[in-house]
């Protein structure tokens, strides 16, 4: 069975591993050079642990794979995408052996070898789903795949615990340690694996039902999981409610909380859609598109989500006794969307989300299935035959789209225009395939792509709710190739950065376009790009990543160290532990020959510098110092490849 899952799996999934990188493969792998060490040494490893700008976590176990691959490949994404096929492929396993104790518990006096092929046919359908392709395919959402890969051994581990005919203190530490421990390391590679407990409870709940084999009642393991998880609860709480309930958290979302909210229960419902019902139009891999929710009316599609999403909710709840299966996958699949899919500040829509949420649903229409077969009279074969068909035409479907959008993936250039013909109204979408035009064009004034690039990226400058990233393409495109630079485009930038805060996409462009200038690959008055960036600070608001990035602008094109180390001040200050910008502002106080503010950088650096992953940045500080306190002559001015030191966020 299982070798029969690896091999329909592997060959669904093969054309689109030799394809390139993507979105936000680049600032956490290809342009983070901490995750591309020169040798495994303990500084190197534990420098590509923390290097993820992704959260403030940091996710170093996911990180460590990164560095791994590159080690052992390079900087070869297909090797990459091997390695995420093949924690896809292990995830399988453990869900086969999952569902076989979870099926085994509910359906006892079923025969083994049902249960098995049951097991295996819902296995399969999970991992053939469309809408977890991109945890395989997208090299960064290992990090969601590894995540879960500890999430479904501790629910393994705790079931198998629980399946043991006799309770005892014994099999109660082994079920606690079994929900804690691979949580605890499952965090370490995104903080999704923080729901581990919550998923075992509602097993516990609908499964095992605070019940031992032997008939003993587990009251021990109710208190076991009000200690697991009310105390993290009412810590986060603590902890994020003053954030969540502050409007400035939301000032770089095109969304507010009370929007968020209200959009959520859409997404929900289209999530749903998108697991059992799979198109190309919906799973669009960018949904920037999405029409967020105003109120309970606008759009009307509001109320009737909510309704619905209540209705499944009191239908698996009533259902709970008679059909759990399908009980627990509802209340799995809400469960996993508790974290992202409430009040953190997040973006909207992501497919990867639903990488363990689509257990659930997977479970629950399997359930929905096999009742019917229930119900059916015995002496009526054609009405079974009717669902077995239906079942199999549903997952020959998902085969079938997990086919073609894997064969898009195989080269770059082919996957943005599928996804830009998915998305048409997506600004990142048609941004992304003006973007690989331009790549596609080696910045050759005469190349076929150059003009195709024009198209999609001021069709995405256009769009409603669209970030500066395209007119900084047109800009950087036309500028390297020495085209003329549209006045228009530059208007446009200062336009939107001066209605809205600048969202992490603005900043990057903002960036992208400051490195294009200092390094001389672009010609325009720094002006242009002086206005665009005073537009972006006009805000009460400022991301500490903005400011470092206009303090090295301000040090390496208007040469103003002054306004640089004043900046960039701001930006440690609302990031005192992003060690980036401390290192930055070390190098600022070197070129104004400020020995207590390099002091006071050094400090607090070595404070920061676990297992010696800050050593190579540190050394020519400390030199810099040991230089001011014997020396009255100003110490040697870093290059200006010293100074920025910005992380991408």
């Amino acid at each position: 069975m299982l070798v029969i899952l690896t091999i329909v799996t592997t060959a669904l999934y093969a054309p689109g591993l030799t394809g390139g990188f993507l979105f936000d493969d680049y600032p956490n792998i290809v342009d983070n050079p901490a995750v591309q060490p020169k040798d495994a040494s303990l500084a190197s490893l534990v420098a590509a642990a923390f290097s993820s700008p992704s959260s403030e976590l940091k996710r170093p176990l996911a990180s460590l794979t990164f560095a791994a691959n590159f080690l052992a490949t390079g900087l070869d994404a297909s090797a990459m995408k091997v390695t995420n096929l093949v924690i896809h492929l292990a995830n399988g396993v453990l869900l086969f052996a999952l569902l076989r104790l979870v099926l085994s518990a509910v359906h006892s006096s079923v025969e083994r070898l049902r249960l098995i092929w049951l097991s295996g046919a819902m296995t399969l359908a999970w991992l053939l789903l469309p809408i977890n392709l991109t945890s395989v395919l997208y090299v960064v959402q290992r990090m969601e795949a590894l995540a879960n890969l500890f999430v479904l051994l501790g629910l393994l581990g705790y079931a198998r615990v629980r399946m043991r005919a006799r309770s005892g203190w014994r099999e109660l530490a082994q079920a606690i340690a079994w929900v804690v421990i691979p949580a605890m390391v499952g965090v370490l590679a995104k903080e999704t694996a923080i729901l581990l407990p919550l998923y075992a409870l509602l097993l516990e709940m609908f499964v095992f039902r605070f019940q031992w084999k032997d008939g003993t009642t587990a009251r021990s393991l109710a208190w076991a999981f009000c200690c697991i998880l009310i105390p993290p609860l009412l810590a986060a709480a603590a902890w994020l409610g003053p954030q969540i309930l502050n409007p400035l958290t939301w000032a770089t979302r095109d969304f507010t909380l009370t929007t968020r909210l209200l959009s959520e229960p859409r997404i929900l419902a289209d999530y749903l859609y998108w697991t059992v019902f799979p198109t190309g139009a919906g799973l669009s891999f960018y949904h920037d598109d999405f029409v967020q929710s105003t109120g309970w009316l606008t759009p009307w599609t509001t109320t009737v989500a909510i309704g619905f999403l209540a209705l499944l909710a009191a239908s698996g709840w009533i259902l709970r006794r008679k059909r759990p299966i399908f009980a627990l996958g509802i209340a799995w699949f809400f469960a996993c969307h508790t974290l992202t899919g409430t009040v953190l500040p997040l973006e909207l829509v992501y497919e990867h989300r639903n990488y363990f949420a689509s257990i659930g649903v997977v479970m629950a229409v399997s359930d929905i299935l096999l009742w019917a077969t229930q119900v059916m009279p015995t002496h009526k074969k054609t009405g079974r035959h009717a669902v077995v068909l239906a079942a199999t035409l549903l997952v020959g479907w998902s085969a079938y789209v997990t086919a073609s959008t894997a064969a898009a993936w195989s080269t770059s250039l082919g996957l943005a225009r599928e996804l830009a013909e998915r998305g048409p109204n997506s600004p990142r979408a048609q941004y992304e395939l003006g973007r690989a035009y331009i790549i596609a064009s080696h910045y050759d004034r005469s190349s076929i792509y150059t003009m195709l690039a024009y198209e999609p990226l001021e069709r995405a400058a256009n769009l409603p709710a669209s970030s500066i990233l395209p007119e900084q393409a047109l800009i950087f495109m036309t500028s390297r190739m020495n085209l003329a630079v549209k006045d228009a485009w530059w208007t446009s930038i200062v336009q939107k950065l001066k209605v809205r805060p600048a969202t992490v996409q603005d900043e990057s462009s903002l960036d992208s376009l400051s490195t294009c200038l200092r390094q001389s690959l672009c010609r325009f008055p720094s002006d242009r790009l002086s206005a665009a960036f005073s537009a972006a600070l006009s805000h009460e608001r400022r991301s500490p990543r903005l400011l470092a990035m206009y303090a090295t602008f301000a040090s390496q094109t208007l040469e103003d160290n002054d306004l640089a180390i004043r900046i960039q001040r701001e930006a440690v200050n609302a990031a005192p532990n992003e060690a980036a910008y401390r290192i930055t502002l070390a190098r600022y106080a070197i070129r104004l020959h400020d020995n207590a503010e390099l002091k006071k950088q050094i400090d607090r650096l070595e404070s920061m510098n676990i297992g010696g992953s800050l050593d190579a940045e540190l050394a020519p500080l400390r030199a810099a110092r040991d230089s001011m306190r014997t020396s009255s002559a100003p110490p040697r001015e870093p290059r200006r490849s010293d100074v920025s030191s910005t992380p991408d966020k």
